[in-house]
């Protein structure tokens, strides 16, 4: 097991890793999209959904995938009316095939985040 971290370190400032390498696999922790000082961004919801797409979308890169390795999809959004943006965005950026995915509306420790998305990525043959 190998922790993966998008921006070259090798420790978090959190007690989890952004991502983990277990074989032919890599798991995305939830990433949620961040300002380049790591603040959450504030904004519209489009760039909200597309940051954290590529907050994901880092991830795998620094383990030597893409989203067109992942597999698994979860998705966590702070109101059921977001699901129709989130749907039309999430399919422009996964385009060589859906992953299984899950869709939960939950409730958020931090006011101005919308949008979590955690993934798993499988780069075996």
């Amino acid at each position: 097991m190998k922790s993966i971290y998008p921006d070259g370190r090798e420790a978090s400032t959190m007690p989890l890793s952004p991502g983990v390498r277990a074989g032919d696999f890599i798991y995305v922790s939830g990433q949620v999209a961040t300002n380049p000082d790591g603040t959450p961004f504030i904004g519209d919801i489009r760039g909200e959904i597309t940051g954290a797409i590529d907050a994901v979308e880092a991830v795998l890169r620094a383990a030597g995938a893409s989203l067109d390795n992942v597999v698994k999809v979860t998705a966590f959004l702070s109101n059921a009316a977001l699901f129709a943006t989130f749907n039309e965005i999430y399919a422009t950026r996964f385009v060589s095939g859906f992953p299984a995915r899950s869709t939960v509306v939950v409730a958020f420790g931090h006011p101005d985040v919308r949008v979590e998305i955690e993934a798993i990525g499988y780069v075996g043959s």
